[in-house]
């Protein structure tokens, strides 16, 4: 009995904890091990995140630098002949003011001349308007600073305040942009 008694009491010593001295840790190297493997995981995992953030972002980035430069792409076209477009439209003011001519007071020769003047005019016309030039409307319209220059201010009760009285020169847009605003008199009651 007294070996049974022996073995029980070694048993127990086994099974008390031994107390470490200084600089031992308590914690089981295995435990300490995956500790620092699911450490490792996430910040892999929010490095991933990060990563995965900056590719959207720049794949947004990249669509709408697509989009932009589409747009600038298609804007450099449909304007491509502006500065051209802008050079002729003095010829067309010249034009309307040699058509300004009253024909009762030309003779035969001058009259033919004028005609022919009037059909190139119809066919410069026709030029520009195939590429997308419109004259802006001024008579009897409010003055818009959008489309129309005011020169001059007029005084006339009949009409209301800030209304067209008078195109001084005529103004044009080109595909819907303004190229040149018309100068115009505008209605002043204020005064």
């Amino acid at each position: 009995m007294k070996k049974k008694e022996e073995l029980n009491e070694e048993v127990k010593q086994d099974n008390v904890d031994i107390p470490l001295s200084s600089g031992e840790s308590t914690i089981d190297p295995k435990d300490e091990i995956i500790a620092n493997k699911d450490k490792e995981i996430e910040e892999l995992k929010k490095k991933n995140q990060e990563l995965d953030d900056k590719v959207k972002y720049t794949s947004a980035e990249l669509v709408n630098y697509r989009k932009r430069k589409d747009e600038e792409t298609s804007n450099l076209l449909k304007f491509a002949n502006q500065d051209l477009i802008v050079d002729l439209i003095p010829i067309l003011d010249n034009f309307e003011r040699a058509l300004k001519f009253d024909e009762e007071k030309l003779d035969d020769n001058q009259k033919k001349f004028l005609q022919g003047f009037k059909m190139l005019y119809n066919s410069y016309n026709e030029v520009l308007k195939k590429y997308g030039v419109e004259e802006i409307e001024t008579l009897d319209k409010d003055f818009d600073p959008m489309l129309h220059e005011a020169l001059m201010v007029g005084k006339d009760t009949t009409k209301p305040n800030e209304r067209i009285l008078e195109c001084l020169l005529k103004g044009y847009t080109l595909k819907g942009k303004v190229i040149r605003p018309s100068k115009v008199s505008v209605n002043n009651l204020d005064e």
